[in-house]
């Protein structure tokens, strides 16, 4: 148990940073668009944020790597805006399209609306469920890249 512990330590550290950055990414991007920004417009802004964040603490807490210096964090520009920019949009317009009529139009929703109304549009619970699914995508993209390229054992 102690060695499966161990071997999978860094994945549940790359979890906790992958979720305090995902919260960060959530919160800003719900809140540009509740002041009434387009979604893929909040999802530039609040993913750039997020991505900043989760260079520093990734170097320094997940992967334990102080020699990850500006060619790196070049390559975790790349990879994270890969994941970011066109992963994430690809799959949040695709999810957008594809859930949009089942989302908006039933009997849950609608009691949603009512429930929080004005704060909550039946338009958000698409957004969040397209931003689940892209966040998942880039998720696992990001780790394996960063693996890769960016923060290499020695």
């Amino acid at each position: 148990m102690k060695n499966l512990i161990k071997k999978h330590a860094e994945k549940v550290r790359f979890g906790i940073v992958g979720m305090a950055s995902t919260a960060i990414d959530f919160i800003i991007l719900f809140t540009l668009v509740a002041l009434g920004l387009p979604a893929l417009a909040s999802n530039f802004m609040s993913t750039s944020v997020a991505m900043v964040f989760s260079f520093f603490i990734n170097k320094s807490f997940t992967f334990r790597n102080d020699s990850a210096g500006k060619k790196h964090f070049v390559y975790f520009i790349i990879i994270t805006l890969i994941g970011l920019w066109i992963i994430q949009p690809i799959i949040i317009v695709g999810v957008e399209w594809l859930s949009s009529p089942i989302l908006t139009r039933n009997c849950i929703t609608e009691t949603i609306v009512n429930t929080f109304d004005p704060w909550f549009r039946p338009d958000y619970l698409v957004i969040f469920f397209a931003k689940c699914w892209a966040t998942a995508a880039s998720l696992i993209w990001n780790y394996l890249m960063y693996r890769r390229f960016v923060f290499i054992k020695k």
